[in-house]
């Protein structure tokens, strides 16, 4: 077979493409438009994802009216809005736990407000000094302390709520407006309130 026989043009290394058909334009969904529908519009609440296809002209008109919120009440948009914040999914308050929440915070705890905290272990109680689980020997007085309750013109059992009530009695008693200008106690005066700050710089009241 000589190589001008009609058989090698018949002969083709490479499969004709067939061209494949281009999808036609949607129309325009909106009634009685015949225009290409290529520009997307949302279908509306609780149908994400799907669209609609509109024209320019009707893809404007349909933006303008458009309302997401459409058929709910105020208090169910704001919680709508609220939701999405974290992306409608639920959440849990910080300390879950009851009693965690209602318990006084830490820095209350140190200063001694809340003597009623559920402290089982007395753990707390030890770093306060007090406590039936772990006994820890009385705290001696320094001698400004001893010195400051000699001065208050009281015992060192004294509580809070005395030294206050004997801190208002000496300074009404020797304050100079008191005895009519006379300076004569001016000095038993500031000693008592230099005694007082002490008192409660050191937590006794």
């Amino acid at each position: 077979m000589g190589l001008d026989s009609k058989f090698f043009d018949g002969i083709r290394t490479r499969r004709r493409k067939i061209p494949e058909e281009q999808p036609a334009d949607p129309v325009c969904q909106w009634d009685g438009c015949d225009k290409k529908g290529v520009h997307r519009a949302p279908v509306g609440r609780n149908a994400e994802g799907k669209f609609f296809l509109f024209c320019f002209e009707h893809v404007r008109e349909y933006n303008k009216g458009y309302n997401y919120f459409s058929g709910l009440s105020d208090n169910e948009i704001a919680r709508y809005q609220k939701e999405a914040i974290t992306g409608h999914r639920p959440t849990w308050s910080v300390g879950v736990n009851k009693a965690a929440r209602n318990s006084p915070l830490h820095s209350d705890v140190r200063s001694g407000a809340h003597p009623r905290m559920r402290d089982p272990f007395g753990f707390v109680a030890e770093g306060l000094g007090r406590g039936p689980r772990f006994e820890s020997p009385v705290r001696k007085l320094k001698s400004l302390e001893a010195k400051a309750f000699d001065t208050m013109e009281l015992t060192f059992g004294a509580t809070a709520t005395e030294i206050k009530s004997r801190y208002k009695q000496l300074v009404k008693k020797h304050h100079p407006d008191a005895n009519g200008g006379d300076r004569g106690s001016e000095d038993r005066f500031r000693a008592v309130v230099q005694a007082y700050q002490l008192l409660k710089q050191n937590g006794f009241c």
